[in-house]
C-alpha cells in the first residue's frame, strides 16, 4: 500500500504541468481539426482534468491482469477508444488490424512517442527516435547483418560458450535465478555482436554503467545533480567514452571482412550522416534487448514450462533426440538446427504471445489520419497495445493458457500476433532473440532437472519476474548415477 501511495505521489507530480497543457491544446485540436467524411474520433473518456486515467491505467498494469483497464473501456467503447494516457490525448487500439496499419504507416503519419525522461536518456540520434531515410539506413544496415550467416553462426557459437559457462557455476545447494543468469549471458552475447568487447574488466565496467543508466528510463524528466535521470546520464556518457574508444581502435585497424560486429558494419557506411557519436549513442540503446526482452523471453519460457509437465516433457524429449544424433555425429550444433525443432520453436512463440515481453508501442500522430473509419487527430498518440490482442479470444482459444500446440500448423505472420512490433521498426533482431532462447532452452533441458519455487510475473513498468525465477537444480548426470 505503501508503495502504491508513493506512486500516485510520483506519476501525478511528473505529469501534473505537462498534462494540463496537452490536455488543453489537445482537446482544442480534436474540435478545430478537420476531417474526412464518415469518418469518427472513437468512444472513450478523456478521464480526470490534468492526470485522464492514467492512474487507473497504472494501477490495473501492476495488478495481475494489467489488460483490466482495456478491456474495461474495450466493453464499453469498443477495441478502438480514446483515453488520456502520460499527458497525452490517445487513442488506444486493441484492434488487430488498426495497429498493423499504424505499425505499418511510414513518418508522414506517425513517429515515435515516448516519455520525456527515455527521449532525454536516448538522444535526438537514437534509431528509436530518428525518422525518415536515416532511420531506414541505419534498420536496413543492421537488419542484414542481423540476418548474416556469419553473425548466426557467432552467436550460435557465443551463445554455446556463454550459457554451459554459466551453467557449470550452477549449484544444487541452493536455488539459480534464471533471471539473473539470462540477463547475464544475453548481455554478453550482444555486447560481442555489437562492439566485439569480451568478458573482463570493460565489460565489467559496461554492466555496471549500464545498470545505472537503464535505472533512468522510467524516471522523472528532471535532469539536476543528484536525481535519477542526471545519474543515468552521466552512467551513459561513461559508456559512450568506452564505445568511443572502441571505434578508435576499429579505424586504427582498418576494415576487416567479413565485418565483425555492428559498429564495424555501421563504420563502413559512406554516409557523412554516420558520425562516430551517432554510432556511439546508438551501440548503447541497442544494449537494451540484452537487459530486457531477450533474457525475460528465456525466464518466462521456464516458468510457463515449469508449470505445464506436458509441454516439459515433449521439448525435453525433441532436444535429447537433436543432442544424441549430433553426439554420434561428433558434430556442434548450429543455427539451422535450432530452427529445425518445431515444438521449442512453439514454445517460444506462445511464450512470446503470452508474455508480452513489448506490451505495445506509441507513436504520435503528425497528421489527421483514418484508418478503418476511425479518426486520429493531428498530434495525438496512438498506443497500439499488444497484450489485448494476444489475449482476445476471438482470436485465440483459451488465452490466458500456456498452450504451445496451438502454433501446430498455424501462421504467425497473421496482424494478430505482433510480439516485436512491424513496419518499418519491426526489431531487426527477432530471429537472434529466438536463437537465444531455443539454445538456453537446449541445453537446461537437456543437463538439468529441476523444481521451481512460486514466482509471479511483474508486468510495470517492464516485464520481469518478482523473485527473479528461482529454480532448484539437479544435473541429470547425477541422477543417473
Amino acid at each position: 500500500m505503501d508503495n502504491y501511495v508513493l506512486l500516485v505521489v510520483v506519476l501525478a507530480t511528473s505529469i501534473l504541468l505537462p498534462a494540463m497543457i496537452l490536455y488543453r491544446s489537445s482537446s482544442s485540436r480534436s474540435c478545430k481539426t478537420s476531417h474526412p467524411v464518415g469518418s469518427q474520433l472513437p468512444l472513450g473518456s478523456l478521464g480526470w482534468p490534468l492526470v485522464g486515467e492514467t492512474l487507473e491505467f497504472v494501477s490495473a498494469a501492476y495488478s495481475d491482469r494489467p489488460e483490466s483497464f482495456m478491456d474495461k473501456r474495450r466493453l464499453q467503447y469498443g477495441k478502438v477508444f480514446k483515453s488520456h494516457l502520460f499527458g497525452s490525448a490517445t487513442i488506444v487500439s486493441t484492434d488487430a488490424e488498426v495497429s498493423r496499419a499504424v505499425l505499418q504507416s511510414d513518418g508522414r503519419a506517425f513517429v515515435p512517442s515516448y516519455p520525456k525522461s527515455l527521449t532525454e536518456l536516448m538522444g535526438k540520434d537514437s534509431i528509436l527516435l530518428i525518422n525518415g531515410g536515416l532511420q531506414r539506413r541505419i534498420h536496413g544496415l543492421i537488419g542484414a547483418f542481423f540476418k548474416s550467416p556469419h553473425l548466426k553462426a557467432q552467436i550460435t557459437r557465443d551463445m554455446h560458450k556463454y550459457v554451459l559457462g554459466s551453467m557449470q557455476k550452477w549449484r544444487e545447494d541452493r536455488p539459480v535465478h534464471i533471471q539473473d543468469e539470462a540477463k547475464n549471458i544475453a548481455f554478453q552475447v550482444l555486447v560481442k555482436a555489437l562492439v566485439s568487447l569480451h568478458p573482463g574488466d570493460e565489460m565489467e565496467f559496461l554492466k555496471k554503467q549500464f545498470q545505472e543508466f537503464i535505472a533512468g528510463l522510467m524516471s522523472l524528466p528532471i535532469n539536476l545533480p543528484g536525481t535519477r535521470l542526471h545519474r543515468s546520464l552521466q552512467a551513459k556518457k561513461r559508456m559512450v567514452e568506452l564505445v568511443h574508444k572502441i571505434i578508435r581502435v576499429k579505424e586504427q585497424i582498418g576494415s576487416l571482412e567479413p565485418p565483425r560486429d555492428v559498429a564495424e558494419v555501421l563504420l563502413r557506411d559512406a554516409s557523412k550522416e554516420l558520425t562516430n557519436d551517432l554510432i556511439a549513442e546508438n551501440m548503447i540503446d541497442l544494449m537494451i534487448p540484452g537487459e530486457d526482452s531477450v533474457p525475460v523471453l528465456m525466464t518466462l519460457a521456464v516458468k510457463y514450462l515449469s508449470d505445464c509437465p506436458s509441454a516439459l516433457h515433449q521439448l525435453t524429449e525433441e532436444n535429447l533426440k537433436l543432442k544424441r544424433v549430433k553426439d554420434q555425429l561428433g558434430e556442434p550444433l548450429c543455427w539451422a538446427d535450432y530452427s529445425s525443432l518445431p515444438f521449442t520453436q512453439s514454445v517460444i512463440t506462445e511464450t512470446l504471445r503470452m508474455g508480452n515481453v513489448i506490451v505495445g508501442v506509441m507513436r504520435k500522430a503528425m497528421r489527421d489520419v483514418e484508418i478503418k473509419g476511425y479518426r486520429i487527430p493531428k498530434g495525438w498518440c496512438v498506443f497500439t497495445y499488444f497484450r489485448s490482442v494476444h489475449l482476445d479470444e476471438s482470436l485465440y482459444d483459451w488465452p490466458h493458457q500456456f498452450n504451445p500446440w496451438r502454433w501446430q500448423g498455424r501462421d504467425m505472420s497473421n496482424c494478430g500476433f505482433t510480439p516485436f512490433g512491424g513496419g518499418q521498426r519491426l526489431c531487426p533482431g527477432l530471429d537472434l532473440a529466438r536463437l537465444e532462447a531455443s539454445i538456453f532452452l537446449h541445453h537446461f533441458v537437456t543437463h538439468f532437472r529441476w523444481v521451481a519455487e512460486a514466482d509471479s510475473i511483474v508486468n510495470f513498468p517492464t516485464v520481469r519476474m518478482k523473485k527473479r525465477m528461482p529454480v532448484w537444480v539437479k544435473r541429470k548426470e547425477n541422477i543417473e548415477k
